[in-house]
């Protein structure tokens, strides 16, 4: 009864709400940048598009095929993530991993949202789901700054 308790907390309304809730679900037309990214052990999927100005996310598109957890997390994400920085999303994505993995402390804002992920600690086979919007953000984030040097 314990292992389906424990469930019932990491599946919460607010975790189903947010999956349930995902804004910017339409993939960009042309893109500054697009990166799909894939956690291996569960086969959660992420593709983002992003366009960049002045160092700062002006558009995201997102299509995520993943559980609920990394469906939450990426509706966190998409509805935080215009005009952010790289600095702003790499604090985000450093800060979750540590939450996740060590109990840290809550991301900093614009993504404190994430804090309703922290039940997910226990569970690292879900860690890579949760953390995908955010890897691939930073990843598409550089893409197209190397882009747009060249």
């Amino acid at each position: 009864m314990s292992g389906e308790t424990d469930l019932i907390k990491l599946y919460s309304g607010q975790i189903l709400a947010l999956a349930s809730d995902m804004p910017h679900t339409d993939r960009l037309p042309d893109p500054d940048a697009t990166v799909k990214k894939r956690a291996p052990l569960c086969g959660s999927t992420i593709t983002v598009d992003v366009e960049i100005k002045d160092g700062k996310i002006t558009a995201y598109g997102q299509d995520v095929k993943a559980c609920a957890l990394g469906q939450a997390a990426a509706s966190v994400v998409g509805k935080n993530i215009i005009g952010c920085t790289k600095a702003q999303v790499e604090a985000g994505r450093d800060a979750l991993k540590a939450m996740l993995k060590d109990g840290g402390p809550t991301p900093p804002a614009p993504f404190d949202g994430l804090e309703v992920l922290r039940p997910a600690q226990d569970y690292r086979n879900r860690h890579a789901s949760i953390l995908l919007a955010l890897e691939a953000t930073l990843e598409a984030f550089d893409q197209a700054e190397q882009s747009a040097c060249a």
